[in-house]
């Protein structure tokens, strides 16, 4: 089995992407004493290097990366050595223009930014793994490298290329994956609108077209892209486990689902040797801390529950959003300690240095352009002590409450053209469904429609249109074996192929929850419908969408009282075998959420945890080293969060009986004892 932790790495991971060819040797010095100072433990090395490692076709420069894995060894440092395959050299593209990638319009990019890439072109596979291969055989066994890294953030900028070389690949694609014309024909349902092939020769990539082309071969393109980048991952990959055996070997997910929408990481979970991510803040008024749980909850997921790395993160502001504001005293901190309670080893940041040139000059660092008289540096230095002081808790695991089932491909699938509603977005409904659950204070599990759900006693689903049969038998199977299922519309619509299930909506759901709908009845801009509920409950509000439901079998909870679907069932809840499964058929607002997850939660057998305030986030991650009690405060009030077995504190190195002193922005991390 490949090796899945950091090879030679102690503590917790603490540091950044380190790249010194901005700077001169000079520095290098300096740098490296700076990292001793703020305990940094593992920087990222290389990975926009190829034009200085490779400066001509051929001719290969590892002078001065020698000396910087040799510098950073003498002091302490260990290396994530990163495989620059994100950014071919400019001689590369002169001699290979046809690697650029094509947009679905026809236009073919530049060179001049990064990730610019058709990864169906058979020159680029071939220089990537000449390059990885020189710099395997280099540096496999030296002393500094805890883990390789490979490529950088796949799927950013440009997640598929439309050009014909991807064309011929498609077409192979096609044949491995249906076999025949006929078959796909059939799948993408191409007797619609006179669209069907009698020969693979004949299909294209789904390039503009008058109106809206075929969903179905519009998501089998996402899959083919998608399976294509990760070809790219996979060779690489076996390049370095054949030439640097027991070296986990890792690429950086971005996960945070407003992020990255362009990759399958259930199945790029699978790939890695260890589950890395990389989380920036999306400063839109939102509340910032619960779209960080997140992505940390969904990372942990697709790791299947092991501990993963935060490869990458903000100490302040980033520079690519239309305003980039500071973070606020304390809450760097506060934030690696967030993903660290939800399973990350360590704290990692984009970068180590500040850049003084470049698109990223103004992305903040672990050195700010201010150096080390500053504020950032100074709660650098104080995140190192604090992560070194947790180092007990590596190889603990997060302890989760409740699964949330998230498949990427229902996404692509939702988000094509020509649905019901526009208003209607998977991405919102799993956003407000998390953040009901972050608000009961339940920690969350992302799993797959197909995976395991025995585990849990309450399974919530935001958002499902495209859902395979054996999703649907696979949430049968849990609800009568007792599990308590929340489901919201439009859900179980369609097929792996985007074809309506036969019968009446939802179809891979309908048995499960006791009910058909006979129509989608989606509301205008700005249209709102109220929804009773039973005697002595408030009217919730609910816009966006309404449904015609027909119960059958399963009872009704709360009705709409105005709009089309007036007296039509809103809320219901089915009793099947030892279980119940919820529908909610309009989007509520956030109170009619935490109305309905009461009521699913008490089937569940989940207690309400009324003793923590909103905003105060607690944690569990258990191993055995023992159990650790996260409490991270995000408000600007102490609190007191209640203890039911006393411990340690690990920052402060304080007991804690009773209940645990969490001031304004900070975190306690308490040892239980036991």
């Amino acid at each position: 089995m490949p090796e899945t932790t950091p090879k030679g790495l102690t503590r917790l991971a603490f540091g950044g992407d380190y790249n010194p060819e901005q700077w001169p040797e000079s520095v290098w010095q300096e740098d490296v004493r700076l990292m001793r100072e703020a305990g940094v433990s593992m920087v990222s090395v290389g990975i926009f290097s190829w034009a200085l490692l490779e400066p001509a076709p051929g001719a290969y420069d590892f002078g001065w990366l020698d000396r910087l894995l040799d510098l950073l060894h003498a002091n302490g440092v260990r290396v994530d050595l990163g495989t620059p395959t994100v950014v071919p050299p400019v001689w590369f593209y002169r001699e290979h223009p046809e690697a650029l990638p094509v947009t679905a319009d026809g236009t073919r990019y530049e060179f001049g930014s990064r990730g610019a890439i058709c990864h169906s072109n058979a020159d680029y596979r071939a220089a990537a793994a000449r390059i990885t291969t020189e710099l395997a055989r280099r540096y496999g066994d030296h002393p500094a490298l805890a883990m390789w890294h490979v490529h950088n953030e796949y799927g950013v900028p440009v997640s598929a290329c439309y050009c014909d070389s991807c064309a011929a690949h498609f077409r192979r694609w096609l044949a491995d994956a249906y076999g025949t014309v006929d078959a796909v024909n059939e799948a993408w349902g191409t007797a619609f609108w006179g669209q069907r092939y009698t020969g693979l020769e004949q299909i294209n990539p789904p390039r503009v077209t008058p109106t809206a082309g075929n969903p179905a071969q519009a998501l089998d393109y996402k899959r083919f892209a998608d399976a294509t980048i990760r070809e790219n991952f996979v060779a690489e990959r076996d390049i370095l486990h054949r030439l640097s055996p027991g070296v986990p070997v890792t690429t950086n997910f971005m996960t945070a689902l407003s992020q990255c929408d362009s990759l399958d990481y259930w199945a790029w979970g699978r790939e890695v040797d260890l589950v890395t991510n990389d989380h920036y803040l999306i400063t839109d008024g939102r509340r910032t801390h619960v779209n960080l749980a997140m992505a940390a909850d969904l990372t942990r997921s697709v790791a299947g529950g092991a501990p993963w790395l935060l490869l990458e993160h903000s100490t302040s502001g980033v520079n690519w959003q239309a305003r980039n504001p500071a973070k606020a005293p304390g809450q760097m901190a506060r934030n690696s300690l967030a993903h660290v309670a939800r399973g990350s080893e360590g704290a990692m940041f984009f970068q180590w240095r500040q850049s003084r040139r470049g698109a990223e000059k103004f992305h903040s660092a672990m050195v700010p352009h201010g150096g080390t008289d500053t504020r950032v540096w100074r709660e650098v230095v104080e995140l190192g002590a604090s992560l070194g002081a947790l180092h007990e808790i590596r190889g603990t695991r997060t302890r989760p409450d409740v699964a949330v089932l998230w498949d990427w491909h229902s996404w692509w699938a939702q988000n094509l053209e020509w649905r019901p509603s526009e208003d209607h977005d998977a991405r919102e409904r799993a956003d407000s469904f998390y953040e009901a659950l972050y608000d009961r204070h339940l920690t969350v599990d992302f799993a797959h429609p197909e995976a395991d759900l025995s585990a849990y006693p309450l399974v919530v689903v935001p958002a499902l249109y495209l859902m395979t049969e054996a999703a649907g038998r696979n949430l049968r199977t849990y609800v009568e074996n007792g599990g308590t299922l929340l489901v919201s519309y439009f859900s179980g619509i369609v097929d792996e192929h985007d074809a309506v299930h036969e019968g009446a909506h939802p179809g891979a759901l309908r048995d499960v929850l006791g009910l058909t709908v006979e129509e989608f009845s989606p509301l205008l801009e700005g249209e709102s419908v109220r929804v009773t509920g039973p005697g002595g409950v408030p009217d919730l509000a609910a816009d966006v969408w309404t449904e015609f439901v027909v119960p059958r079998g399963a009872e009704t909870v709360w009705s709409y009282a105005d709009g089309l679907t007036a007296g039509r069932p809103a809320v219901t809840r089915h009793r099947l075998g030892e279980g119940t499964a919820w529908y909610v058929s309009t989007r509520l607002a956030a109170d009619g959420l935490d109305a309905v997850l009461a009521r699913a939660a008490e089937d569940a057998g989940l207690p309400p945890r009324t003793g923590l305030p909103r905003d105060v986030e607690v944690v569990l991650r258990t191993g055995e080293s023992g159990t650790y009690l996260f409490a991270l405060n995000h408000t600007g009030t102490d609190a007191e969060v209640p203890l039911e077995t006393p411990g340690t504190e690990l920052l402060t190195g304080e007991r804690a009986a009773g209940g645990v002193e969490v001031p304004a922005g900070a975190v306690r991390v308490v040892r239980l004892d036991g």
